[in-house]
């Protein structure tokens, strides 16, 4: 488990992290999803224990970021955003280099690296320079590393980021599979649909804060609910648009030919109601549903990059009141 208490981080006057609170469940897989500079890698840094925090309280466990800091680091398998690896090593070198670091014992970190390779689908490569690997592999092998020490959490800083299909598709599987044997996996994204084919949880950060947090499956009934509904309806929608108007759930109406599109803020008995009142005006509604909820339109939502997207398609209807 890891939890994030108030945290802020700053690098001179620029705030990186204003406040943050986080929580990960244990045996979660949690996409921590954000634009660029929204500060997902500082969140990263500090649980690496790369930086710390200028304010607020970082849990591991239950144990504190300062006084068993070194406990701590030992639970956590950290993938950075960079390979950084030595181009003139071979991969078999790299692994035995790191089991060192992690004072592993020569006969049991060969044992692990053959195990390691097999699981990241590296075997045969033992002898390969790491200057001659593709994008692909060196993530494969920066995973193989994380986990040498068999950390109980893993925190992999865009593990997907500038993958082919191919080699995204295989790290997702990997992912999955570490997710079965019990792991805590959290991982930055900015591809959001590449993640919520594996994440169990998610947290949206925006500009240092968490904008929205919790179960994937109970965020995306939320943002069903909060949706636009696209109204098809046959004719003239003049008097579709007097009935919506007369609506107060309708916060606004976004106009495409025959399409409307609403902001409404009702139940789903209200949306029943306002459906039946439209027909029974002799409206001939082709279709009536709400926008299904997905990670994309969510994170756009959050981000307020939404609502531009769907204005350059939609003629905005800002005055209701108007008849």
């Amino acid at each position: 488990m890891i939890e994030l208490r108030a945290v802020r981080k700053s690098y001179g006057s620029a705030i990186v992290l204003d406040g943050l609170s986080m929580h990960v469940p244990e045996k979660a897989v949690y996409g921590l999803v954000g634009p660029a500079g929204s500060g997902k890698s500082s969140v990263m840094e500090l649980l690496a224990g790369l930086s710390r925090p200028d304010e607020g309280e970082i849990l591991v466990d239950g144990l504190r970021e300062g006084s068993e800091r070194r406990r701590w680091k030992r639970r956590i398998g950290y993938m950075p955003d960079f390979s950084g690896l030595y181009p003139e090593m071979r991969l078999s070198e790299y692994l035995e280099f790191f089991s060192a670091c992690y004072d592993i014992p020569r006969a049991r970190a060969r044992q692990r690296i053959g195990i390691l390779l097999d699981q990241v689908g590296l075997r045969g490569k033992e002898f390969q320079r790491l200057d001659g690997l593709s994008r692909g592999m060196r993530q494969k092998l920066s995973l193989a590393r994380a986990l040498l020490h068999d950390p109980k959490i893993l925190v992999l800083d865009e593990p997907l980021k500038d993958l082919d299909p191919g080699n995204r598709y295989e790290l997702r599987q990997i992912l999955s599979e570490l997710s079965s044997e019990g792991k805590t996996i959290l991982l930055s994204s900015e591809m959001l649909t590449s993640i919520s084919e594996i994440c169990t949880d998610i947290g949206i950060i925006e500009r240092g804060r968490m904008a929205l947090e919790g179960k994937l499956s109970e965020v995306l009934r939320k943002i069903d609910a909060s949706n636009p509904i696209l109204i098809l309806v046959e004719g003239s929608i003049t008097k579709t648009m007097q009935i919506l108007k007369q609506d107060p759930n309708v916060k606004s109406i976004g106009i495409r030919e025959q399409e409307l599109m609403i902001l409404y803020e009702g139940s789903e008995g209200e949306e029943a109601e306002l459906l039946r009142r439209l027909v029974s005006s002799g409206i001939m509604v082709r279709s009536f549903h709400r926008e299904r909820g997905n990670l994309e339109l969510l994170f756009l939502q959050l981000t307020g990059e939404l609502r531009e997207r769907r204005i350059t398609g939609h003629e905005a209807e800002s005055d209701l009141s108007k008849g």
